[in-house]
């Protein structure tokens, strides 16, 4: 059945996938720009949390598509479907995440009634070292997670508009700079509310549409449970060289599931741009049923990213593999039937591979049961773009996809395919399986949506850290609304100039970029916001203690570890291993396999957050007593107010430190 649509969905006339995304893309932009342009704001309270006044629904709906980001569309199903078992890292430790924010964390948080989570550090905590020190931890969480959006913004704008992922990269900066800087929390907030249906329906076509292909049922969830694509897909493995689909700790050693699982987890539940959607609500039930709409919201997409993945998967394997080379062609135009002839016409092209390898599969046509050679145009735009390349190895005209050990030259460990970026898959699938080039189109919609909608919130989350929290509050606290408006929307823009750089340059794929973030979010602010509502004896000392220890041991350890993706214009090995690594390669010590890698530092660092808060606390003199009642207070569920717009300096009862 597959392979029938596959080779009839080739005969298909009309638009092209491109004109196509052309149009979407154009009406969805066109919305988003008018709803920041009407949405436009001339006060802070407007700007920073929407008046609070934006109803549950809308919000939960908002706060899907804030938490929803490129990491989610794109980058989970890909590492799901690359990495198999232990892909659902990442599913459970963002949904496990996002309950113990919404239960533990987001309804105290509110009552708290602050602008930002720097504005809650600096009441809880009594003083504005602490919320110097949590601005500049969000400012640097923020960026490390809007840098994957942009480049989730770039891998799409580069295959369907048919530009460079630099090009793609400035496109999106533009665009979501525009709503951003006009609309502040207000335009954001609705825009969110539109992309979340937009982002949603993109990934949920053509997961419908694989699960009717593949199974009995169109229903993702009971056809990934009752199909039997698993077994499938694990001989496929199997015959290729690699270890069952199914086969939990393959890819990652059980200290590095342990560690990014918890990293995940108290990353989400520290994570700002989340977090200040609770106070766009005006009550603390209206957060609680925010936070539960929103968790449906999301049980949408994370219940279906691993049918997608599994799916997209035996399908780009079955296509790919055993594919026959039929010639060759350069970007410009040119075709060759034999690689020795483009070596000597086009040496350019050649050397610096800007050629792509034309392909046919062999597929079944099920009314006549004899093997269709069918053209494999789908992988061409990425070849151009080199998020797929080829090399035929053993020179036999056919694309092998038999595992082999990964290097730094062909870190995919496919044969005859040494790089195969796992961001595209959930662009690519819709393609690879044939499906009409308007739901195509829909699906590069969605991804655009997904990374526009998070990147607007953390850059809100940027320029209030920035503006709001440190430039209003220490250089000009008298500053009328319309500077203050001026500056968030400035931070914006550096905001934008800062994530693009890191969009373009590349240190990971999406979600594990996305990753990082949430461990430098784990390490700094989980463990300040978590004694600030339920130790009422941690203190500033302990609080501006901890957090520094948390992100500075964290940020660190990621440099050293990453440092030639970092700075690639400056080191080309990275300053260390990580820690550990040479341990794990000895026999009987699998536990340690790897070392501890940088997607799981944070939660050696959160437990250091912890650890220094608590001793330090305890060695330095108690909160005043009005502090330790507000912690008292805050527990019961009554009684919220509006958010403040400035921390009173009266309620310390002391000095800064």
């Amino acid at each position: 059945m597959m392979n029938q649509l596959f080779f009839l969905a080739q005969a298909e006339s009309g638009l092209s996938s491109t004109v196509w995304t052309y149009i979407f893309v154009t009406i969805t932009f066109m919305v988003y720009l008018y709803i920041g342009w009407s949405s436009r704001v001339k006060e802070s309270s407007e700007f920073y949390v929407a008046g609070h006044g934006v109803p549950a629904i809308a919000n939960g709906a908002a706060t899907a598509a804030d938490w929803m980001s490129a990491a989610s569309f794109l980058g989970m199903a890909g590492l799901i479907s690359t990495m198999g078992s232990d892909g659902s890292i990442f599913l459970l430790g963002w949904t496990g995440g996002y309950v113990l924010l919404a239960l533990l964390l987001a309804p105290y948080l509110r009552k708290f009634g602050q602008y930002t989570v720097p504005d809650f550090v600096a009441k809880r905590y009594y003083s504005e070292t602490a919320r110097v020190v949590a601005a500049l931890c969000a400012v640097f969480v923020s960026l490390t997670y809007v840098a994957g959006q942009m480049q989730g913004v770039g891998i799409v704008f580069a295959r369907f508009l048919e530009v460079s992922k630099t090009t793609g990269v400035i496109i999106g900066m533009v665009i979501v700079g525009f709503f951003a800087v006009l609309g502040g929390m207000k335009g954001i907030t609705w825009t969110q509310v539109v992309q979340y249906g937009v982002l949603i329906v993109a990934f949920l076509i053509p997961t419908i549409w694989f699960t009717g292909m593949m199974t009995d049922t169109s229903i993702p969830q009971v056809g990934f449970i009752t199909g039997d694509v698993h077994t499938a897909v694990n001989l496929i493995h199997k015959d290729l060289g690699f270890d069952e689909y199914t086969k939990p700790f393959a890819s990652r050693s059980k200290m590095n599931v342990l560690l990014m699982m918890f990293a995940l987890m108290a990353g989400t539940a520290g994570l700002p741009h989340v977090i200040v959607r609770f106070y766009t609500v005006s009550s603390v039930r209206a957060a609680r049923y925010s936070a539960g709409w929103a968790l449906l919201f999301i049980a949408l997409l994370y219940t279906a990213a691993p049918v997608l993945s599994l799916f997209a998967r035996s399908n780009i394997l079955e296509t790919l593999h055993k594919a026959e080379i039929v010639g060759y062609e350069t970007l410009d135009g040119n075709r060759y039937d034999k690689l020795d002839q483009l070596k000597a016409d086009a040496p350019t092209a050649y050397e610096d591979k800007d050629f792509i390898y034309k392909l046919e599969a062999i597929v079944v046509d099920e009314k006549t049961k004899k093997e269709v050679h069918v053209p494999v145009d789908w992988i061409n735009s990425w070849q151009a773009n080199k998020l797929i390349v080829f090399d035929d190895t053993d020179g036999d005209g056919v694309i092998q996809m038999n595992k082999v050990p990964k290097t730094k030259e062909r870190p995919s460990g496919y044969q005859d395919v040494p790089y195969f970026h796992n961001d595209i898959l959930v662009i690519a699938a819709p393609e690879a399986g044939g499906m009409p080039n308007w739901v195509i189109a829909i699906v590069a919609t969605g991804g655009l949506a997904a990374a526009l909608s998070t990147a607007a919130g953390l850059l809100l989350v940027i320029s209030s850290s920035m503006a709001h929290d440190l430039y209003i509050h220490f250089f000009e606290p008298d500053a009328p609304e319309h500077r203050r408006i001026l500056v968030g929307r400035i931070m914006i823009i550096f905001g934008i100039i800062i994530a693009g750089y890191f969009g373009i340059v590349e240190i990971g794929f999406i979600a594990e970029v996305v990753a990082i973030a949430f461990g430098l979010a784990a390490a700094s602010f989980f463990p300040v916001i978590f004694l600030g509502i339920f130790d009422k004896r941690c203190n500033r000392e302990g609080a501006v203690s901890g957090m520094i220890v948390g992100i500075l041991f964290t940020a660190g350890y990621i440099l050293a570890c990453e440092t030639h993706d970092i700075l690639p214009f400056m080191f080309k090995e990275p300053l260390m291993e990580p820690w550990l690594k040479g341990l794990g390669a000895l026999e009987g010590y699998e536990f340690f396999k790897g070392g501890i890698s940088p997607q799981g530092i944070g939660t050696i660092g959160c437990l250091l957050n912890f650890i220094v808060a608590i001793v330090v606390s305890r060695l330095t003199p108690a909160p005043p007593e009005e502090i330790q009642q507000l912690v008292e207070d805050v527990r019961i569920p009554r009684g919220s107010h509006d958010p403040e717009a400035h921390f009173d300096e009266t309620d310390a009862g002391a000095d800064n430190p």
